[in-house]
């Protein structure tokens, strides 16, 4: 690399950091006003929520990472412009491609990043702050539901009447088995419990009736070990367990989901789509960030700032339409996540052949 490459890298990478410093400390600032009643009505240590803030502080800058490297590539290329050094540079036989080199690095630089992050660290801080809002901003959680439906195998059914996740005991419980749309298996318990020990369940007065084509085959018994495909933390809330997955587990737990044939496979699906598909987006944003602020402009760099403002925010617009499209299952859920990524790579493409640099 020339000197002049690692000067734009070095401006690129200092505002990238120095944007999402200020973004992340404006957001915790509003955060902590937010929640502050929550501290005190909990008695919460400062401790406590410095480290609540530690795990916080990443989990907003990763999210904000496309954004907030779109908003450093504009102020450093629009700086530059405005100061005449990029004409000094294409003037003297420097391309704009060849421009484009260290934008290019530091774009992927930060993507990865970004991906490593959001794929082995984050997910480990996320832990702790989930488990702590779910302590003290929301409502202690505990699992009340009545008539608890659940998949465990492709088909298998657990029903409960209820369920305790402070003492892990189910009540009036039924376990179905079908073939071809046909019951051919129904247990029927007044328990279910969890054997900490063995790690199994063990059903209660239990009765069992096996459906044969004539007749029906009954068996009855006080206890019953048995293994479910379901783990007591299967009761407990599931609120952006997501993004506290690393991806080995989040892989791991998708294909659990699978193998009982559950329906909310989906969220953990694109939650890995987004994952792989941030990097790129950062890509992508600073290349139409790099063609919308290259060329000086007599309004000033607050036009282009402003451009490139709109420009995000209308990324941020479709890429949460996008999401809400393969939540509701209406697009492939990997074709409408990365929907937003194409989109943009047209509008940049179409950008850097029809704009004057």
């Amino acid at each position: 690399m020339k000197k002049i490459d690692i000067y734009i890298l070095k401006k690129l990478l200092s505002t990238f950091v120095f944007v999402v410093v200020v973004l992340v400390t404006i957001i915790c600032a509003i955060d902590y006003t937010d929640k502050n009643d929550n501290f005190m009505r909990y008695d919460i240590s400062g401790d406590l929520i410095l480290q609540y803030y530690y795990s916080f502080a990443p989990y907003f800058a990763s999210l904000l990472t496309p954004i907030t490297a779109f908003i450093a590539t504009v102020l450093v290329t629009s700086k530059l412009a405005a100061q005449t050094e990029l004409i000094a540079i294409l003037s003297s036989g420097v391309s704009f491609r060849r421009l484009m080199r260290p934008f290019f690095v530091a774009a992927s630089l930060i993507g990865l990043m970004s991906f490593y992050l959001n794929g082995y660290v984050i997910p480990d801080g996320n832990k702790f702050r989930v488990d702590f809002e779910l302590n003290y901003i929301k409502k202690p959680y505990h699992n009340s539901d009545r008539n608890i439906h659940i998949k465990i195998a492709p088909n298998d059914y657990l029903y409960l009447n209820r369920y305790t996740t402070r003492t892990n005991i189910g009540h009036v419980v039924t376990l179905e088995r079908f073939e071809n749309y046909e019951m051919i298996e129904k247990i029927t318990a007044r328990r279910l419990l969890w054997d900490t020990a063995l790690h199994s369940w063990r059903l209660d007065h239990w009765q069992k009736r096996t459906l044969m084509d004539d007749h029906e085959i009954v068996e009855e018994g006080e206890s019953l070990d048995t293994l479910l495909n379901v783990r007591p933390t299967d009761f407990e809330n599931q609120d952006k367990l997501e993004t506290t997955l690393t991806m080995s587990e989040l892989q791991d737990h998708i294909d659990l989901q699978l193998s009982r044939g559950a329906d909310d496979v989906m969220v953990y699906r694109i939650e890995r789509y987004i994952r792989y598909m941030q990097p790129f987006t950062v890509v992508i944003l600073c290349f139409i960030a790099l063609i919308v602020s290259a060329r000086k402009s007599r309004r000033g760099t607050g036009f282009q700032i402003a451009l490139g403002f709109m420009i995000a925010f209308s990324f941020v617009i479709l890429f949460v339409f996008a999401q809400a499209l393969a939540a509701a299952g209406s697009f492939h859920p990997m074709l409408a996540i990365w929907m937003p990524n194409i989109f943009f790579s047209g509008v940049g493409i179409l950008m850097y052949n029809t704009i004057p640099r």
